[in-house]
Order: C-alpha cells, then structure tokens, then sequence
C-alpha cells in the first residue's frame, strides 16, 4: 500500500517535494492556495506558476481543500511561508491526527512572536504528539531537487523513531537525509543564513569582489552561532547542513531569492519594487527583524545582521553600512563565544 502523503503548500519547494515523494510511490496530495495551481496540476500535470517547467506524477494530486490534504495521511509536509503558517495551521488543527508525523519545511521567524517555526506549530497544535513532529532544512534548491540532481539535508526532531521515519520517507539516491536531534539549532540556521544571504548578495551588488563575500559568510555564521545558543541550540549544530552548509548556498548562488534581493538592492533597486516584482517570499526580508530584536533581546552584538535592518527597515544604504562595517572597533576574532567581548 502507498505512503499518503499531504504537502501544504504548492511554492516552488513544496512543489518539488511533492514530486519527489510521487516519484518514489507516495500518494500525495497536494494543496495549493491558487486555484489555477490546482487547475493546472490535474488537468496538465504541471504547476504553472512554479516549476512550471517541471511535469509532475500522476501521482500527485491537488486540491484546494485543507481538510481533504489533511485526511488520512501518514506524513503531512508543511511548506507555507513563515509569515502565513500560525493562520494556516490554526483553521485546520483539528484536521491533523495524532498519530500523522509532521515534517515543517518553512525557514523563517516569526515577527510579532519571535517564535521559531517548530514552536508556532506547538501553540498551533496543542492535542498533536511534539514527538511526532520534525523539521526538515539543508541546502536545497527547489530548482535542482525537481530536477533529481543531488542534494543533502538533515530531519530533525525530538523522538528518534519518528525521525527516522521521516529520513526514509524522503531518502531517495539523489536526496540524502540526515537525522538531527537540535530542532532548535536546525531551525535557526535555516532562518539566518536567508539574512546573510541578503548581505552577500549587496555586496556582489556593489561589485565588493570573493574576499568581501567570504568574510561576509564566514562573520554570518558567527553571527548565526550566537544567536543559537542564546535561544538554546548546540554550537556543534551550525558546522552542519542547515548552518555552513545552507550558509554557503544561499550565499553564492544565483538561484536564492535572498542573495537576488540584495543583489538588487546593491545595484540601487529599493526593496518595494524587488519585492512587487516577485512571485516567491525572500524570507530573509521578514526575518532581518525579527533577528534584529532577538539581538536585542539577548544583548547579542550582529554587526552584519544589524547592518541588514538598518538598509531595509531604516533608509541606510548599502554603502553607508560598507563604511560602517570596514571601520568598526575590532577584537578578538570569536570572542563573543569564547568569553572574550561581544
């Protein structure tokens, strides 16, 4: 008998997780907030506003109803942005049986809370198991997923069994799961590294050249590991996939939304037009503030994640926090995990 699987969300990733669940022999069912998603989906077996290129397995169908993408499934994928996934979820809570494992594939903050994606979906879901819930990150373009090129991400949750359920369900030869205990560390990672990936993208924008980008990634992750512990994640997580190795990704590579929006940006576009321009959510966007008060919170100093705030939420420009970066006072290199300074 087939896996049922439902996938919440039709974007780009959610897309080619669908298809890629298909392609192995789950029955998914997929649901999309467009109705022309669905409409092309069954009729062409296409989705025309993601992927679009991309023809899906009869396998797949979609459907426009939460409850019936809820309904007898074994594994239910969570694929919403950040900033819509407490509203989603609180309709349908009671849609989602106890026993169904939940793997949450959103990367992001949510502002008014700062709440992580895992512990929004506990206050969503109060009567689901928390052991039956996983989070899923890495670095993984939609794009080449959907084209079966290789890729590998980590699954991480608090039960073990449940984890590796969910490592089994995705693995394929060209998708390698790993399994994680630190959902905390998994999720952090998957939500900062879309601000550094801003920065970097600025400063290709203004043509700062490889070295200005490797210092960039390399004081991201810094900036990523303070914030993680603060908020309770093992150091050791972020030398992983969901931490350098997303970092890295989403950094250098065309294909993020995040490293185009300060590309954009750097070039002298203003984020309101970039982001009218767009079908798909730059999570980083949203998550530069809740970051930026998170530092706060915890008296953590984010140089560049500040920096980031300031150009999108301020009025600074891109040069301005350039000057402003290359002239701060400097002292020991991780001295704000190692006891020496901030």
């Amino acid at each position: 008998m087939a896996t049922n699987v439902g996938v919440i969300g039709a974007g780009s990733w959610g897309t080619a997780l669908a298809g890629l669940l298909a392609r192995k022999g789950a029955s998914v069912t997929l649901w999309a907030f467009e109705s022309e998603v669905v409409e092309g989906i069954n009729s062409a077996r296409r989705n025309p506003l993601y992927l679009s290129d991309i023809e899906l397995p009869e396998e797949i169908e979609a459907t426009s109803d939460l409850a019936e993408a809820l309904a007898g499934r074994d594994y239910v994928v969570s694929v919403v942005p950040s900033h819509v996934l407490r509203r989603v979820w609180t309709e349908v809570a009671e849609g989602l049986a106890g026993e169904t494992i939940l793997v949450s594939c959103t990367k992001g903050i949510e502002v008014p809370s700062l709440k992580l994606m895992s512990a929004v979906l506990a206050e969503c879901l109060p009567d689901h198991p928390a052991e039956n819930r996983v989070v899923l990150s890495g670095p993984s373009f939609a794009r080449e997923v959907a084209h079966g090129l290789p890729a590998s991400v980590v699954i991480a949750g608090r039960d073990a069994g449940v984890a590796g359920r969910a490592q089994e369900l995705f693995r394929t030869d060209s998708f390698l799961t790993f399994t994680h205990d630190d959902v905390v560390g998994v999720e952090v990672g998957g939500a900062v590294k879309n601000v550094i990936a801003i920065a970097a993208g600025m400063a290709d924008g203004l043509g700062l050249g490889n070295n200005t980008r490797a210092a960039i990634i390399t004081r991201g992750l810094y900036e990523m590991i303070k914030i993680g512990r603060a908020m309770g994640a093992n150091p050791f997580t972020f030398a992983g996939l969901s931490g350098i190795g997303d970092l890295v990704l989403t950094c250098t590579a065309n294909l993020s939304r995040n490293h185009t929006v300060g590309f954009r940006m750097g070039k002298g576009e203003r984020l309101e037009q970039i982001a009218s321009g767009m079908k798909m959510v730059a999570e980083g966007v949203p998550t530069t503030e809740a970051v930026s008060r998170l530092a706060a919170r915890f008296d953590i100093s984010v140089p560049i994640c500040g920096a980031m705030y300031r150009i999108l939420y301020e009025g600074l420009t891109p040069r301005a926090a350039v000057d402003e970066l290359c002239t701060m006072e400097l002292g020991w290199e991780l001295g704000g995990l190692l006891g020496e300074g901030r």
